[in-house]
């Protein structure tokens, strides 16, 4: 007699749009592009704005080159950018660049949440802000607990909102009388080329988004070079694109005064807000998905107690961490 056996549900794996595209995509179009795009050509002027940009993203893409070096050279396992630095270096270095990577990454889940909560007060100023910050700690926690998949699926929907929120900041237009008038620099008091350049580059370092998710991939070695390069590639004209309709649409006065002029732009207000928090939630919970898998293939190696290792469920989801 044949012997009945239940075969294990085969876990779910991600492709390059879902797994590397869409979270780096949500990671670098936040919080500054809505907040701090305008103060950037307030100072720089549209000029030096699109320089900045240019060295910015230049910087981010040589290092998604060689992210994408290390991936195709060897099969990639779960910890993102831990495991290909490890592989690549050895466990000594790759040890002393994981275990401050998964700090950072588990810290920056509260600046992100932050983020959004200060941003809830141009709406509602009254919210007592630990009520705030802790019911959404709790909503992306759980959303991490369930898995990855549903995670994934969120990320869709807060896609949707980023990009509907962009359309409509386009859809304004309010020419100003001279746009020449915003095409050189005209620094602020203390401010120069490289301290507004510190103040965007972060804005353009969200590549590390989809490595984390390495150990979900279908295909790891060729989802990070296509997803990582075409998220550097296209927000990169997105923010060029950005730039140049805050420079034909408001005055220098109001981009260095006014942090919501994209919002006074948009055709339609409030969809920008509406961007801005899907920027700053998105953000939170793709870190809070990086974090653990990281302590997950810290532990795998041994770096940390063994224990933190453990996974759950046929996609080995790292709870425990």
């Amino acid at each position: 007699m044949a012997k009945n056996t239940q075969s294990k549900p085969a876990p779910v794996k991600f492709g390059t749009f879902g797994g590397v595209f869409t979270p780096n995509v949500l990671t670098i179009l936040g919080v500054i592009m809505f907040m701090r795009t305008g103060w950037v050509v307030g100072n720089a002027g549209l000029k030096e704005s699109l320089q900045i940009l240019l060295i910015a993203n230049l910087i981010t893409l040589l290092t998604g080159l060689s992210l994408s070096s290390i991936a195709t050279n060897q099969r990639v396992g779960g910890g993102g950018a831990y495991f290909l630095i490890s592989r690549a270096l050895g466990l000594e270095v790759g040890g002393s660049v994981g275990i401050p990577l998964f700090l950072a990454q588990a810290v920056s889940v509260a600046f992100y949440i932050v983020g959004f909560t200060e941003s809830l007060h141009f709406i509602f100023p009254h919210l007592p802000d630990q009520l705030v910050s802790a019911g959404v700690l709790v909503g992306i926690f759980v959303i991490a607990w369930i898995g990855a998949s549903i995670a994934i699926k969120t990320q869709y929907v807060i896609l949707a909102a980023l990009l509907l929120s962009i359309i409509s900041f386009f859809g304004g237009y309010t020419p100003v009388p001279d746009m020449s008038a915003n095409w050189q620099p005209g620094y602020q008091d203390g401010q120069s080329f490289w301290t507004v350049f510190a103040i965007f580059f972060p804005a353009v370092t969200g590549i590390m988004a989809g490595v984390s998710m390495s150990g979900d991939l279908k295909e790891p070695s060729k989802s990070i070079p296509k997803g990582t390069l075409y998220a550097t590639v296209i927000t990169f004209f997105i923010y060029a694109a950005i730039m140049t309709w805050l420079a034909l649409n408001a005055s220098r006065e109001e981009l260095l005064a006014n942090k919501l002029v994209m919002q006074r732009i948009a055709f339609f207000g409030p969809l920008i807000f509406a961007g801005l928090w899907a920027a700053t939630l998105s953000s939170a919970l793709a870190s809070l998905l990086a974090a653990p898998r990281t302590l997950q293939a810290l532990g795998q190696d041994r770096v940390v107690p063994r224990i933190l290792a453990k996974g759950h469920g046929p996609t080995s989801e790292p709870r425990l961490a």
